[in-house]
């Protein structure tokens, strides 16, 4: 398995665009399981750029980390270098397994994202769904990122998109009490099955209980449709224990969008979402 995914990234340079370039299959960890591999593209002759490390979504069971669409070209074009990991799926393996595939993921951009043109030290964490639950409890449980050798300072902002975990509990008595009303059968596999059928577990996978002032933990951009119910009460409630810390926050909820389309048009520049993130990102960088 080893030398197969280090066949595939060796010389894997492929041109996508006049100035952007990506290689393919990088495998982050040894030895290297088929899903833990990271694509990195970049801007042709790049030094020192900032970088926008990207988990796709998927409901923690599916998904990959080229359904990127319009993102990886947005972000080159604006002079940033721009990750997208993969990591180990539920069932297969447990949300802890998955939580550490990222933070190892992470370890790698920090080792030897520069050989591509990117700062380990400018590095911005997004993510979409899934993705989004998994970007906030890097950026706010530093067990994860200690573990690997690695702080929240190596982190510059973090945005995650239309999340409907970072209050777990929160999310499943949300749900329960809809089904309740609605007369629906629990699902076999749902959020309280994922996140390991223990409380306590659900709680410690939480962004918002992992909370706190001088942590470090950086600014933050909650993006998520300003119609759907879960997201936006998970947003605002993530966004509120964030000020409350007095990290610094945005939320911004999108209009006449929904939850695939508001990845699907991330980096679309007539996209209201892509308007703030770049604001955020500029200023961030400041």
């Amino acid at each position: 398995m080893k030398q197969i995914w280090c066949l595939l990234a060796v010389f894997a340079f492929v041109s996508v665009a006049d100035a952007q370039t990506v290689k393919s299959n990088i495998p982050y960890a040894e030895p290297a399981h088929e899903r833990q591999v990271l694509d990195v593209y970049s801007p042709e002759n790049a030094r020192n750029l900032p970088v926008v490390f990207w988990i796709h979504g998927g409901g923690w069971q599916a998904g990959d980390k080229t359904l990127v669409q319009a993102k990886p070209k947005a972000f080159v074009d604006k002079g940033f270098v721009f990750v997208s990991t993969n990591y180990r799926l539920l069932p297969h393996v447990d949300m802890g397994t998955i939580v550490r595939d990222v933070a190892r993921s992470m370890h790698w951009v920090h080792d030897h994202i520069a050989e591509y043109g990117g700062d380990p030290k400018r590095v911005f964490v997004m993510g979409h769904s899934a993705g989004a639950q998994l970007a906030a409890l890097i950026c706010t449980d530093d067990r994860y990122l200690k573990a690997e050798g690695l702080t929240l300072a190596d982190i510059k902002g973090c945005v995650p998109v239309d999340g409907d975990t970072y209050d777990v509990p929160l999310m499943i008595e949300t749900g329960a009490a809809r089904r309740k009303a609605l007369g629906q059968p629990d699902p076999k596999f749902g959020h309280f099955e994922k996140f390991g059928s223990d409380p306590v577990k659900h709680r410690d996978f939480s962004a918002v209980n992992n909370i706190a002032r001088n942590k470090g933990i950086p600014p933050f951009l909650l993006l998520h449709v300003a119609d759907h119910p879960d997201t936006t009460a998970q947003a605002e409630r993530l966004g509120s224990v964030l000020k409350d810390a007095g990290i610094p926050t945005k939320v911004f909820g999108a209009r006449m969008t929904d939850h695939s389309k508001i990845n699907d048009n991330l980096g679309q520049p007539d996209d209201p979402s892509t308007v703030v993130l770049f604001d955020f990102l500029k200023e961030s960088l400041k």
